[in-house]
């Protein structure tokens, strides 16, 4: 397989840059060909401002819609994004690989997602009539490729269980999964996540690690319900009374079983 990994921390001999190293190795090593989009290394600029667009006029209030729809139509994005971009079609697989800070992903991997997932690319794709709202949720412009978190935080697992201080772990990477990777029509994995990294022993971790990157293209995917299918009801995008069971909210409404026989969907070993 293709693979491409967007690998988001400051320091290269960090634990994180460790696991990094880890899963291209073993990645490689199994015969995939590997890319790397190592964010900080890249300088990544994260902030979306007027310079994103070159062809859109500068005295103009900056409508990013608008801007983005026809930039992306016209090839005059800028070279960095269009360089992420072209990766992205050229990748089978493809891995964010980040810290957990203050529960989402660090800015500089946010302000890739800002900036790659342009109008046309990211969002806005397909027609909206009574039985389809756009190409989105398993569909898109990335339908029919996988990808998956790798995901490190000090937390123990315990702290992010169902009954955790923090939360479900599958809840609070929800927005991630759900929204960034399966909305533009990724196949979602469920996440590595490397609890306590400060008291775990790496070793441990590693061969964790390696072992989610032998199963990429067996592990199956996260359920979660596509929004053309027949579930949603297409004029409020809601999901239909018949449908979740006794689940009357929440993030897991979304998913139509559990994976992996596990009560979440998270995979750590």
């Amino acid at each position: 397989m293709k693979v491409l990994i967007n690998f988001a921390h400051p320091e290269p001999q960090s634990l994180s840059g460790a696991l990094h190293r880890v899963a291209v190795e073993e990645l490689e090593s199994q015969g995939h060909h590997v890319k790397v989009s190592d964010l900080y290394r890249m300088k990544w600029k994260s902030e979306v401002d007027h310079a994103d667009f070159p062809s859109f006029p500068k005295e103009e209030r900056l409508d990013l819609w608008t801007a983005s729809e026809n930039a992306y139509a016209e090839k005059s994005l800028t070279q960095d994004v269009l360089d992420e971009q072209e990766k992205l079609r050229w990748a089978d697989f493809v891995i964010f690989h980040f810290p957990l800070w203050w529960f989402t992903m660090p800015a500089i991997l946010k302000g890739w997602v800002d900036r790659v997932y342009t109008y046309g690319f990211g969002h806005g794709v397909g027609d909206h009539n009574e039985t389809h709202w756009g190409d989105r949720y398993g569909e898109g412009v990335l339908a029919g490729k996988r990808a998956m978190l790798i995901v490190t935080l000090g937390g123990w697992k315990e702290h992010y269980s169902a009954r955790g201080t923090s939360g479900p772990i599958d809840d609070v990477l929800f927005p991630i999964n759900h929204g960034i990777l399966f909305y533009p029509g990724f196949e979602v994995l469920p996440p590595f996540v490397a609890f306590r990294v400060h008291k775990t022993s790496f070793d441990e971790m590693a061969i964790k690690l390696r072992k989610r990157m032998a199963g990429i293209e067996t592990t199956k995917p996260i359920p979660y319900r596509m929004q053309n299918d027949g579930e949603y009801t297409i004029s409020t995008l809601t999901l239909k009374a018949d449908v979740g069971g006794h689940i009357r909210s929440g993030f897991s409404l979304h998913t139509r079983a559990e994976v992996n026989g596990s009560e979440s969907g998270h995979v750590t070993d």
